[in-house]
């Protein structure tokens, strides 16, 4: 009985330790809904603002309003999230204190929730959602400054209007960033082609929506073309005119869906 007992002991505190130290884990849902947790962050600034580490200047502008979100690591990819948009709501069944009955809100991610490494909710492999206090306090009840459980998943995004290009960089280095993308959102890759420049130049992603090449393509009417990550592409041709500047901001007439 002696060594069952020293045994026993030993399990006991080896399942505590793991139970410490076991991380929070998302589950997929039978109805395809993925569990995650929520805050919202940006209180004393406009929601508009929260372009954060996607390099989105005005969330507006961008034609994102302000229903955005920051994502942590496992959902931000380095950016390539940037633009795409998931279906919240606060699940009830969980947190019936304060979370809202059948309120949902959908969110453009715009910004990235970094992680501390010392277990905080954007640590790997935590999937949360840092969200814009109009869209948190769509599905939370006011007071509930604190985190609350929800549920997610990817929706097509429904944008007015084509998407937009907004040029930046000097002489021969060109950054492009690119916005009001619809459809899946989150762009895979893009190629940039000036009237004179011959055949299409890809560009690589700079960081969050900004895309960049070199190359001198003033003075030429530039068009672009757009692979998103589910493998849609579209071409926009002669969307910039020849008499563009750095700074400007130019929509198309043509959009994913």
């Amino acid at each position: 009985m002696g060594p069952l007992m020293i045994y026993s002991c030993n399990f006991v505190w080896y399942l505590l330790l793991v139970l410490c130290v076991v991380p929070r884990i998302h589950v997929v849902q039978a109805n395809g809904w993925l569990n995650a947790h929520a805050t919202f962050y940006g209180a004393n600034q406009s929601p508009t603002s929260l372009g954060g580490a996607c390099g989105y200047d005005d969330t507006f502008h961008a034609g994102f309003g302000v229903n955005t979100a920051a994502v942590s690591t496992m959902l931000f990819r380095d950016g390539e999230v940037c633009g795409a948009c998931y279906h919240v709501i606060c699940d009830y069944k969980i947190d019936p204190k304060w979370c809202l009955r059948s309120r949902s809100v959908t969110i453009t991610v715009t910004n990235f929730c970094p992680p501390n490494n010392h277990g905080g909710w954007c640590d790997p492999p935590n999937h949360h959602f840092d969200m814009s206090m109009p869209s948190f306090f769509g599905i939370a009840r006011q007071g509930s400054e604190g985190i609350v459980p929800v549920l997610y998943r990817r929706v097509a995004c429904k944008r007015r209007g084509g998407v937009r290009f907004t040029l930046k960089g000097q002489s021969n280095f060109n950054m492009v960033m690119i916005t009001n993308v619809g459809g899946s959102g989150d762009v895979k890759g893009v190629w940039m082609k000036g009237w004179r420049s011959g055949g299409w130049l890809a560009m690589h992603r700079n960081w969050g929506a900004n895309w960049q090449s070199s190359g001198d393509v003033r003075n030429q009417r530039l068009s672009f073309k757009i692979s998103l990550v589910d493998g849609k592409t579209l071409v926009f041709l002669n969307v910039v005119p020849s008499n563009w500047r750095f700074g400007q901001t130019f929509s198309s007439h043509t959009q994913f869906f």
